[in-house]
């Protein structure tokens, strides 16, 4: 008989135990859904002021009128040989937050197939200022280039997207698209060989110059200072809170390899508190 209660009370103390271990377990778990974040929560807040402030409206047409003020007044120099301008074509003269908000949707990265098949809608919308601003260029006689690391598998679909819109010289020799390398000094130095560039509009620091490429946040820093001059003059820049250098090669120090802890992680400590 007092085999059976001792038998009796340890199945009940193992019952216990099961129970609150369970209970235990799915609190854990409970906990661990709750604080559980989107890899994408974090560009929300870039991407809703990208596509809702009117303030990032007006950075552009203010970019924009800068740029005019300053054609107007370089065009009037001699030159020894034909001028262009030099013009980047996403967030600078196209808006591609449509695809990033698709990201936030999905929450997944940015792979080259769906932005390829992005590209493939050609529904672009155009920035603020641009189609004006670009149109005015050409009717002062000066050649516009599009230059974009955008594949150039995808250069038919970016032409056609351009040229619904409005956009003027868009065609196979002023839209220049990568091939091998994203570094954009190449193709920059291809136009040198018959046009003096006069000005450069982009949204990316390495649209205007390689001696940004890949470099890290202090240093991006250190050439701006060295550069201020050219910045409001021949080198027109565009907000992008959404991405760029200044994340990937930046922030995330040029590895493509962190995991999104990890980067969420590096973000943290990217703050400056004083």
């Amino acid at each position: 008989m007092k085999n059976k209660y001792i038998l009796i009370l340890s199945l009940l103390l193992l019952v216990n135990i099961a129970c609150k271990t369970t209970a235990t377990t799915n609190k854990k778990d409970e906990v661990k859904k709750e604080i559980s974040i989107p890899d994408r929560e974090h560009t929300i807040q870039a991407l809703l002021w990208q596509q809702n402030a009117a303030e990032y409206k007006a950075l552009c047409h203010q970019a924009y009128k800068i740029a005019t003020i300053e054609i107007d007044q370089i065009s009037q120099r001699q030159y020894k040989r034909p001028i262009a301008i030099v013009t980047d074509i996403d967030e600078t003269v196209l808006d591609n937050s449509p695809y990033n908000a698709r990201m936030v949707k999905t929450d997944t990265e940015y792979t080259r197939e769906t932005w390829i098949a992005w590209g493939k809608e050609e529904k672009a919308k155009a920035i603020p200022g641009s189609i004006v601003f670009l149109n005015y260029v050409k009717s002062k006689g000066i050649t516009i280039y599009y230059l974009s690391n955008r594949y150039y598998s995808q250069k038919l679909e970016t032409i056609n997207n351009l040229k619904k819109l409005g956009f003027p010289q868009v065609d196979e020799t002023h839209v220049l698209l990568r091939k091998k390398t994203s570094s954009k000094k190449p193709r920059r130095e291809l136009i040198e060989k018959t046009h003096q560039i006069i000005m450069l509009l982009g949204d990316n620091l390495s649209d205007f110059s390689e001696e940004f490429e890949s470099q890290t946040t202090q240093k991006r820093n250190e050439i701006v200072e060295e550069k201020k001059s050219e910045i409001g003059t021949k080198f027109i820049v565009f907000p992008n809170p959404m991405y760029g250098d200044w994340e990937t090669k930046g922030i995330y120090e040029g590895n493509y390899k962190w995991t999104s802890k990890q980067k969420d992680s590096i973000r943290k400590t990217k703050f400056r508190l004083n």
